[in-house]
């Protein structure tokens, strides 16, 4: 647990009266977490921050330290209380203040368990930000050609998040993947289903060392590639080594597509796992039911895999996986971080068929009207599918970053 508390408390209250209630409030929550009390000198040093209104006439203490939290942390300010000693009524008054000066602000009051849930789903996005300030995204090559919405603000997305975004030629990557050595990838080779998937292995695994170098020597938490550019220079793809980079824990996205590298980027500090980027083949807005498609796929999200070509070219390596049956969220975060999408669902099955992209999943929305923001209002074409009802987590995460 990352989570510490500080306290607003007037003189006029009994401080042994306090105290027990303190203790007996804070031990209903089950939750850990470090007591600082009255010294707001470390406030912003943890992934969540808490401020425990504990008692009436405390607004006007507030308002003296509220320079010193500001300059300390540009996260809202979470006002936990219980509602004794008229605690409440001062958040209240507490909270209209921020709002009045434009910062942003919560309390957290009702049942126990209503809260301690609050503030679970609250220290995880706080651990996420503090993963992702600081996070070195690279941009391998110019997102291609036909991704034409799918630009980025890389100013904002530092402004907001703390992640920095770094251009890469291609030609860079293309020099490194001729300096390495052809590799022999031999417990790969065995999974080969036929000689030209053989053949294309070595030099799929070569793409992935060279990316391997760029990352280190750039310092990169992840990247996104101008994938298609490889089968004309190299006569292979990307698929291979970005499903061996996601599996560990290295973002990658395909096609150049930058506000994919951030929805992944977000979706990988929350869920802990980078997720499947993916693209609608067919969808029924009626029923809500969704087919998604991509060539590549995290090893880590699969119970299986097969090798197969790259399906618009016919060359290179792709990935066809078989993820576990059971809820998914689908999510997507536009390049300015303004905008996203999340709704959950039910992967079905897993397909295989010739005429799509060689990982196929078949997915029910929960919400059939949903289907209608593909056909009406989408973030750009790709979205990142993860296990899990994840929809709560990375609504509140955006929460703050679209305001």
């Amino acid at each position: 647990m990352d989570i510490s508390i500080y306290t607003l408390t007037s003189q006029l209250h009994d401080e042994k009266v306090v105290d027990a209630a303190t203790a007996e409030f804070l031990g209903s929550l089950n939750i850990k977490f470090d007591f600082i009390g009255s010294d707001f000198t470390t406030y912003g040093d943890h992934a969540l921050n808490l401020i425990y209104v504990r008692t009436g006439g405390t607004e006007g203490i507030f308002k003296k330290l509220l320079p010193q939290i500001q300059a300390n942390s540009k996260q809202p300010i979470y006002l936990l209380t219980s509602g004794k000693s008229n605690s409440l009524a001062a958040s209240m008054e507490i909270l209209s203040y921020l709002r009045l000066n434009n910062i942003k602000g919560e309390i957290l009051h009702g049942t126990t368990e209503y809260v301690s849930e609050r503030i679970n789903i609250l220290e995880k996005v706080g651990l996420a930000r503090k993963q992702l300030n600081g996070c070195r995204l690279g941009v391998v090559g110019e997102p291609s050609d036909w991704l034409i919405s799918s630009n980025a603000d890389y100013e904002t997305v530092k402004a907001k998040t703390g992640i920095e975004i770094i251009n890469i030629p291609m030609q860079e990557l293309l020099d490194e993947i001729k300096s390495i050595p052809m590799p022999n990838p031999e417990e790969l080779m065995k999974e080969a289903p036929n000689d030209n998937i053989k053949k294309a292995l070595p030099i799929a695994e070569q793409i992935y060392l060279a990316l391997k170098t760029i990352i280190k020597k750039y310092k990169l938490n992840g990247f996104t590639l101008r994938c298609f550019d490889l089968l004309t220079a190299v006569k292979n793809t990307g698929c291979l080594a970005l499903a061996k980079f996601n599996s560990e824990g290295i973002i990658a996205t395909c096609e150049g597509d930058v506000p994919a590298m951030l929805s992944m980027a977000i979706t990988n500090s929350l869920a802990s796992v980078s997720g499947f980027q993916a693209n609608p083949a067919h969808i029924n807005p009626t029923s809500g039911e969704m087919l998604f498609a991509h060539c590549t796929i995290p090893f880590n999200m699969i119970e299986r895999y097969e090798f197969d070509t790259h399906f618009e070219s016919g060359i290179g390596v792709g990935i066809r996986g078989y993820m576990k049956n059971g809820p998914v969220t689908i999510f997507k975060v536009s390049g300015n971080l303004g905008r996203h999408f999340a709704e959950e669902g039910k992967l079905v099955c897993s397909q295989a068929k010739p005429n799509l992209c060689r990982t196929q999943q078949v997915i029910q929305l929960d919400n059939a009207e949903k289907a209608n923001y593909f056909l009406t209002n989408p973030i750009g074409n790709h979205h990142i599918i993860v296990p899990g009802n994840m929809k709560s987590l990375f609504d509140e995460f955006m929460k703050t970053e679209e305001q």
